[in-house]
């Protein structure tokens, strides 16, 4: 983290805006069941690896008296479901952080916010759908967009667009909160299962 808030400074002299966006699945196992060293690796990725990002990346913002983050949450920030527990926390206290380093540093000219992607086209949706259905992956794939009123998943670019927009000078008075990009799953009138996101 430290390595690379230092070479974005030395190539551009600053940093308007911070998308914090690493994350990694896990297995899909019960909670009763859950490997722990698989528990720990997810936590420390998706929940730690998004306070280090901000940590070292806030201060440069405060010196600057300006910045945005975006943090990648999910929507399995705001819904549960089975044989996820560690993924589910992780996003869960994802959003947690956001609304924490929002109210610290909202006086001082710096937004931060999060994004809640429901499936997007992407190696992790494909991990999961094998792990739900080994045998036919693409039946998980074909019922969570059956689900989906947009009828599919989202695309990486649609995902980054929204990330642009909070970045922008268009959200300047947005902050502390997330932004669900689903396709319109969680306001359809059933909660989403964060078990197939």
């Amino acid at each position: 983290m430290q390595n690379y808030v230092k070479s974005t400074l030395d190539t551009y002299g600053a940093i308007d805006c911070f998308f914090n966006n690493a994350g990694i699945e896990g297995k899909v196992a019960p909670t009763q069941e859950y490997d722990e060293a698989v528990f720990d690796a997810v936590i420390s990725v998706n929940l730690k690896g998004v306070f280090l990002g901000m940590r070292h990346v806030l201060p440069v913002m405060l010196k600057q008296g300006r910045g945005a983050v975006v943090n990648t949450a999910s929507v399995a920030g705001l819904f549960g479901g089975p044989g996820m527990a560690p993924y589910v926390a992780s996003k869960h206290g994802v959003l947690g952080l956001t609304k924490v380093a929002s109210a610290d540093v909202a006086r001082l000219g710096i937004r931060v916010n999060a994004v809640c992607p429901g499936p997007v086209e992407t190696r992790m949706m494909r991990s999961l759908e094998a792990q739900r259905n080994p045998r036919d992956p693409r039946a998980v794939h074909d019922a969570n967009s059956a689900n989906t009123p947009t009828g599919r998943y989202a695309m990486p670019e649609e995902v980054a667009n929204a990330v642009m927009y909070l970045c922008s000078d268009l959200a300047g008075d947005i902050t502390g909160t997330h932004l669900v990009i689903d396709g319109g799953r969680s306001g359809s009138g059933g909660a989403p299962s964060a078990a197939q996101h």
